[in-house]
């Protein structure tokens, strides 16, 4: 890992009622720290945020070989480091923890304030670094079978995109689309444009059932509709917590209705 870049927007907070701070953009490598909070004379920071509601030594970031980690010194507030690719993931530092590893590539961690808006600046990371498979065979005996096998070109698999959607493109408040929905969205799409909503419910179970392996909970038989929005459910919470349908699947779905007219409305 080569490091990280730090980047904290122009005007960063309030400082006596008007917007406070420069722009700062910091490159640390392995065993450098960064802290950040108001600071003040006696307790200097490399990031200076603006708010009375913001410690004068907030916490820090260190940077380790291979991640970096956040440590939150306040005693009372708890911060948010928010993966802005991850279709609404984040994690919650809670007071006083040191050192929590963070995963994300991209990460913009936030501060609470007492107005309506909060303090925030990113944190970029390089790539992370996987493993090459041709070099992870050996005679340990039988090859190791893959827990999730889908095919990203079959018909199930736009289905299973289009269930996830909402999500994926951070509409958190909105349900899982029911069958109809998944119907229309895919009306435009050169070959899947004719599926029946029985076409996609077959897909749905298949992928409940054959691909994912969700089942009822042993012993409860809920009414029939409570139970296909459950297992809607189910398999849209499996595939984003596993990374089984990513942001770049989006581009297999035709475009949103009105997606055109919002960009000539845009570019004019």
């Amino acid at each position: 890992m080569s490091g990280i870049v730090i980047h904290l927007p122009q005007g960063s907070g309030e400082a006596g009622g008007e917007p406070g701070g420069d722009a700062v953009t910091l490159r640390l490598g392995p065993g450098e720290v960064a802290r950040f909070g108001r600071g003040s004379a006696t307790t200097p920071v490399e990031l200076r945020l603006a708010d009375a509601a913001i410690s004068r030594l907030a916490g820090e970031i260190r940077v380790t070989d291979d991640h970096w980690q956040l440590s939150n010194h306040s005693a009372t507030q708890s911060y948010l480091v928010e993966n802005p690719e991850g279709a609404g993931e984040y994690l919650r530092v809670p007071p006083r923890r040191a050192g929590a590893p963070i995963p994300f590539e991209f990460s913009r961690v936030v501060l609470p304030t007492r107005r309506s808006t909060t303090v925030a600046f990113q944190v970029f990371a390089p790539d992370h670094v996987y493993l090459d498979l041709d070099g992870m065979g050996g005679p340990w005996g039988s090859r190791t079978v893959t827990a999730y096998c889908l095919d990203e070109t079959a018909t199930y698999f736009l289905v299973l995109v289009a269930l996830c959607e909402p999500r994926l493109r951070d509409e958190s408040p909105v349900a899982v689309p029911t069958t109809p929905q998944i119907v229309e969205r895919l009306r435009c799409h050169a070959a899947a444009g004719g599926l029946t909503a029985r076409a996609v419910s077959s897909h749905i179970d298949y992928l409940a059932e054959e691909k994912m392996r969700i089942s009822d909970p042993a012993g409860c038989e809920p009414r029939r509709e409570a139970r296909r929005n459950g297992k809607r459910e189910a398999i849209v919470g499996l595939a984003l917590r596993f990374g089984l349908v990513r942001e770049e699947h989006l581009a297999l779905l035709p475009p949103r209705a009105g997606a055109g007219t919002r960009e000539r409305e845009t570019a004019g």
